[in-house]
């Protein structure tokens, strides 16, 4: 039992202290094939949040992939069927776009700061392992 406090315990301490390297800065939707056609017969599908968190310096660059086969329209941007758009934020800031897949025809993007070493470090981790995975942390 003290080995496994020990692993928990080094975990923590490197979660909370070691730089963020991603893959990629890109935090991807998917507009799903099919969102308009279900909307149109009543079907009140969300498909992205409300609100999307990004953090400067390291998912910091959103990407929306139109899956459907109607063109979205995110802020000013017309996106066609199979097209992607990226729009990288480079400053900590609310951002509020017009969105035609979002049910409610808006959107907003929050751009955090970078989280500092510590416990503020291992709450994004923890945060974002719980967004990506929360069956994983439930009973």
């Amino acid at each position: 039992m003290a080995a496994v406090a020990a692993g928990v315990a080094a975990l923590s301490a490197w979660a909370a202290l070691a730089p963020i390297a991603l893959p990629s800065r890109d935090e991807l939707f998917e507009i799903p094939n099919g969102t308009w056609a279900r909307r149109m017969a009543g079907d009140k599908v969300e498909i992205l949040p409300s609100e999307i968190h990004l953090t400067q310096g390291a998912n910091d660059v959103l990407l929306l992939r139109n899956k459907d086969n109607v063109p979205q329209i995110f802020g000013p941007v017309l996106i066609m069927p199979g097209q992607s758009f990226r729009l990288p934020f480079e400053t900590v800031s609310v951002n509020d776009f017009a969105c035609t897949a979002h049910a409610s025809g808006q959107m907003r993007v929050v751009v955090d700061a970078m989280p500092a070493a510590g416990w503020q470090r291992l709450k994004w981790r923890a945060l974002r392992a719980w967004a990506r995975a929360p069956h994983l942390f439930s009973t």
